[in-house]
């Protein structure tokens, strides 16, 4: 099977939150055969939900399109390296892979701050890429936060 990376539509996702005035940060989940089954931008603002980060969105949608709280087998691509809270969710849904772009030493609950997947504690520990289009997912990024400033 060949790779297909889907980070350039979790992009568009994270252009259309920032489009909305919320942090550019879109995700996509992927089933094991390659469908997407979801894809969403960031909406804390939109929806008055601290809870509503693209991850998450992302994760609900999939899990309603598949009927299932597990999302077995399936890929997350997401701009921005996941909070501990959103790495709390693909544990708990059992995603199979995570790609990022962005690294986020801030606020990131993978590769910095909580480091959920290497917890003793976590449930699940899926397979993480980082780096995918980091360019482009860092420059979004930057030049969000530099209008604002």
């Amino acid at each position: 099977m060949v790779f297909t990376s889907h980070m350039e539509l979790a992009l568009h996702e994270a252009r259309l939150a920032a489009e909305r005035g919320e942090v550019p940060v879109g995700a996509v989940v992927v089933s094991d055969a390659g469908d997407v089954l979801s894809k969403t931008g960031n909406r804390t603002r939109e929806l008055n939900d601290p809870s509503a980060h693209a991850e998450m969105l992302a994760i609900r949608q999939a899990c309603a399109a598949l009927g299932s709280e597990r999302l077995v087998g399936c890929d997350l691509y997401v701009t921005l390296e996941p909070c501990a809270m959103c790495a709390g969710v693909i544990a708990a849904a059992r995603v199979a892979r995570v790609y990022y772009g962005a690294t986020d030493p801030k606020s990131g609950g993978t590769a910095h701050g909580a480091r959920v997947f290497s917890h003793p504690q976590a449930h699940h520990s899926p397979e993480v890429y980082d780096g995918i289009d980091a360019q482009a997912c860092e420059a979004l990024l930057v030049e969000f936060f530099a209008a604002r400033r």
